[in-house]
C-alpha cells in the first residue's frame, strides 16, 4: 500500500484542476490511513480553490487529533495546519477558537515564522478587550525573527524635492486604493518625487494605470528582502510609507532594513506594526485613540488620515425600501469574520425591538450552501428567527445592493474601513460602535467626518439604542438617502486638496523633526539643505 503514490496523483489531479477526482483519491487515503495528514492539508487546499471555508475548516479539523510534536518538521507542520485552522475560524466567526489555534502557533512556532505571525497579528485585531502587552508578546516574536538584518545607517540627503516611496502589495483594484489614491497620485510635484515600490502578484488595470502615471515605479515582486532595501537605499528615500502592514503578502522585512530617512506605516492596516523600523503611524485626531498600542510615534491629522476615493460610482436610489417594504431592513456588507458573538447579540436585540425589521447580510462566504446552513445554524443558536435573515453572496456590483438597506451595522472591533464608506456612499446611515484602540475607530472618525458622529458610540447599549431610534426615523432616512453623497463629497473625508495639503505638511513636518533630532543626536547636521527646496 503506497499511499504516498495515491498522494501524489491526488496531487496531480488537484495541479490540473480535476477537484473530484483529487477528492476521491484523497477519501480513499484518509480510509487506509486516517493518520496521514498531507492528506487533509492537500483536501483543504481543494477546497479553498472551490471556494467553500466551511469543507475546508472541515478538512484540516480531521487532521487535528493526528498532529505531534516529536521532530522540529513535525512541529512546523502542525504549526502551519494551526495557522489555516487558526485563519478559518476567523472567517467562520468562531473567535475563541481562532484566538486558541493562534496562540498553539506561537508556543509551537520555534524559531518563529514571519507569515504566521502575520497572520496572527492581523487576526488579533478582532479580539475584545485586548491589551498593549499582548500584542507585545507577538510584536517581541516578531522582532526575533528580523534579528539577522543589519539596518542601514541613518542618512538624510540634499534633495530639492521630497522624494516619498510608498511600499505595498495592493497597487491593484484593493480596498486600499479606495484610501490611497489621492496619496499614490497627487502629491504637489513642485515638492515632492513619488515612488512606488509594488509587491502586486496579480496585476490588473489599476496595476498598469499607477505603472503608467507614476513616473518612478518599481517592481519588487521577485527581488528579495535584501535587494529590494537596496533598491529604496540607491533611490535616496525620503520617507517610506508602508501601506501594507501585516496584511498579506507585505514587504516588512524590506522595511527593516530602515532604507529610508523616515519610515511610515498605516492607511492599510489597521494597527501598530509594532516594528522598531518605523518611526511614524499615521492617524488622525479622532481615530487615534490609545496612543500605548503603538511601537511608533502616532501621526494625527486634523481631519481624517484617509481620503476616500470611490472605485465604482453607481447612483444612490432616490428613497430608502423601507418607504415601499413598509418595514426597515438593516444590513452589513462586511466580512462575516469580523462579526462577533456580541455583535450577534446586539443585533438580535435589534431586531427584536424593531418590529418586522429584516437583517440583510453579504458575503462571499454565503457562495455555497455549506456557508449558508453554517451560519444560519449559528443565528439560530442565538435565538434568531431566520425568516428575517437574508444572507447574499458576494457580486461584483455590489454598491446596487445598498438600495436594498435602510440602515448598515458596524462590526466590533473589527471595524468596517472602505465598506462604511460604501454604504453612505449610497445614502445608507451607518451606526458604528468604537473603542480605545485605532482599529477600532475607522468608523468613528469616517462618521464624524462627514457630520453624522452621533451615529458612532461607545457602548453596546447604545449602539442597540442608536440602530432603533434611527429605524423609527423614516423622515430622516429619506433625507440622508438623498443628501448623504452630497454631504460626503463636501467632507474632509473626500476633499483630497484639504487631504494633500495636511499630509503633506505632515511629511515636511516629520522629516525636519528627524532631521533635527538626528543632528543633534550626532554633533552634526548631516541632512544639508534638505528642506531648502520647499
Amino acid at each position: 500500500m503506497n499511499i504516498e503514490k495515491f498522494q501524489l496523483e491526488a496531487l496531480g489531479k488537484y495541479k490540473a484542476k480535476n477537484y473530484t477526482a483529487a477528492l476521491k483519491i484523497l477519501a480513499k487515503i484518509q480510509r487506509l490511513k486516517p493518520e496521514y495528514k498531507n492528506s487533509y492539508y492537500l483536501e483543504a487546499q481543494i477546497w479553498n480553490e472551490i471556494g467553500n471555508p466551511v469543507k475546508e475548516y472541515r478538512a484540516l479539523e480531521k487532521a487535528l487529533p493526528f498532529l505531534n510534536l516529536a521532530t522540529p518538521a513535525e512541529r512546523d507542520f502542525s504549526a502551519e495546519i494551526l495557522s489555516h485552522v487558526a485563519s478559518l475560524c476567523f472567517d467562520l466567526s468562531l473567535h475563541e477558537k481562532s484566538k486558541e489555534a493562534f496562540s498553539l502557533v506561537v508556543k509551537l512556532d520555534d524559531p518563529p515564522k514571519v507569515s504566521r505571525l502575520d497572520n496572527a497579528l492581523f487576526h488579533v485585531n478582532a479580539q475584545e478587550n485586548v491589551s498593549p502587552d499582548y500584542f507585545r508578546t507577538f510584536y517581541d516574536k516578531y522582532k526575533k525573527c528580523l534579528a539577522y538584518i543589519k539596518p542601514y545607517p541613518k542618512k538624510f540627503y540634499a534633495h530639492k524635492k521630497i522624494r516619498v516611496g510608498f511600499l505595498s502589495a495592493d497597487f491593484k483594484n484593493h480596498a486600499v486604493i479606495n484610501w490611497a489614491w489621492s496619496l499614490l497620485t497627487g502629491l504637489d510635484k513642485n515638492l515632492f518625487d513619488t515612488y512606488l515600490y509594488s509587491n502586486v502578484k496579480k496585476p490588473d488595470v489599476v496595476t498598469e494605470y499607477l505603472r503608467k502615471t507614476v513616473t518612478n515605479w518599481r517592481d519588487i515582486l521577485n527581488l528579495t528582502d535584501e535587494v529590494a532595501a537596496k533598491l529604496i537605499r540607491d533611490d535616496e528615500i525620503d520617507i517610506l510609507f508602508d501601506l501594507s502592514g501585516h496584511t498579506d503578502h507585505n514587504r516588512l522585512c524590506v522595511a527593516a532594513y530602515r532604507p529610508a530617512s523616515v519610515q511610515i506605516s498605516g492607511i492599510g492596516y489597521m494597527n501598530s506594526t509594532g516594528l522598531e523600523c518605523f518611526d511614524y503611524f499615521l492617524s488622525d485626531e479622532t481615530c487615534a485613540g490609545d496612543e500605548n498600542f503603538f511601537t511608533e510615534k502616532v501621526i494625527c491629522l486634523p481631519h481624517s488620515h484617509v481620503c476616500y476615493e470611490p472605485s465604482i460610482k453607481f447612483e444612490p436610489a432616490n428613497s430608502p425600501p423601507c418607504l415601499k417594504n413598509n418595514f426597515v431592513t438593516f444590513g452589513s456588507f462586511n466580512k462575516f469574520g469580523k462579526v462577533t458573538d456580541a455583535m450577534l447579540s446586539a443585533w438580535k436585540k435589534i431586531l427584536d425591538a424593531v418590529p418586522n425589521s429584516r437583517l440583510l447580510l453579504k458575503n462571499k462566504i454565503f457562495a455555497t450552501a455549506d456557508g449558508k446552513n453554517f451560519v444560519g445554524d449559528k443565528l439560530k443558536s442565538f435565538g434568531y428567527d431566520v425568516a428575517r435573515v437574508e444572507l447574499r453572496p458576494f457580486t461584483a456590483n455590489h454598491l446596487v445592493e445598498y438600495s436594498d438597506v435602510d440602515i448598515a451595522l458596524d462590526t466590533f472591533p473589527y471595524v468596517g474601513g472602505v465598506t462604511t464608506c460604501e454604504a453612505l456612499y449610497m445614502g445608507v446611515p451607518v451606526v458604528s460602535l468604537y473603542g480605545d484602540r485605532h482599529g477600532t475607530r475607522f468608523g468613528f472618525s469616517i462618521l464624524k467626518n462627514v457630520g453624522l458622529d452621533e451615529l458612532a458610540v461607545d457602548s453596546y447599549e447604545k449602539y442597540i439604542e442608536r440602530a432603533v431610534e434611527l429605524a423609527g426615523d423614516w423622515e430622516l432616512l429619506t433625507l440622508l438617502r438623498r443628501n448623504l453623497r452630497t454631504m460626503m463629497k463636501k467632507s474632509p473625508l473626500m476633499n483630497s486638496e484639504l487631504y494633500l495639503r495636511e499630509i503633506q505638511a505632515a511629511f515636511i513636518k516629520i522629516l525636519s523633526e528627524q532631521k533635527n533630532f538626528w543632528g543633534n543626536a550626532n554633533g552634526n547636521d548631516r541632512s544639508g539643505t534638505l528642506l531648502g527646496g520647499v
